[in-house]
């Protein structure tokens, strides 16, 4: 049984990971890719994690295999898929990437934005 003790609140607790760095030179299309996530909760089976990811100018390729619920605190983003439709995001809009989107993440102003993702395992 869980407890109220249990319930993860960002700003009380540390991250359980904190990880810096910049998107791998093969999928970087534009800028530095320079990203920070923190993530506060994974469950027992690392099927679901859940944190803040922030970003700065740039874009890279994304194949997403895990489905993502997000939203936009600061910022602003445009998703494109390889068809070349896109969607423009800004602070204060929730999504979902579903798993098999594959596309371009572009960060037109540094962004900052909360994730709830969810893999099932192979």
């Amino acid at each position: 049984m869980k407890h109220a003790s249990d319930i993860v609140l960002f700003h009380r607790h540390q991250p359980t990971v904190h990880d810096e760095f910049t998107t791998a030179p093969e999928k970087r299309l534009s800028g530095e890719g320079v990203q920070t996530v923190d993530n506060f909760y994974s469950d027992e089976t690392s099927q679901f994690h859940a944190g803040l990811w922030s970003g700065g100018i740039g874009a890279w390729t994304v194949r997403y295999t895990e489905h993502e619920f997000c939203t936009l605190l600061e910022g602003r983003v445009r998703v494109t898929d390889r068809d070349g439709q896109s969607v423009e995001l800004k602070a204060g809009d929730h999504f979902v990437i579903p798993a098999g989107f594959e596309g371009v993440w572009e960060v037109l102003e540094p962004a900052k934005k909360t994730y709830a993702i969810f893999e099932a395992s192979r």
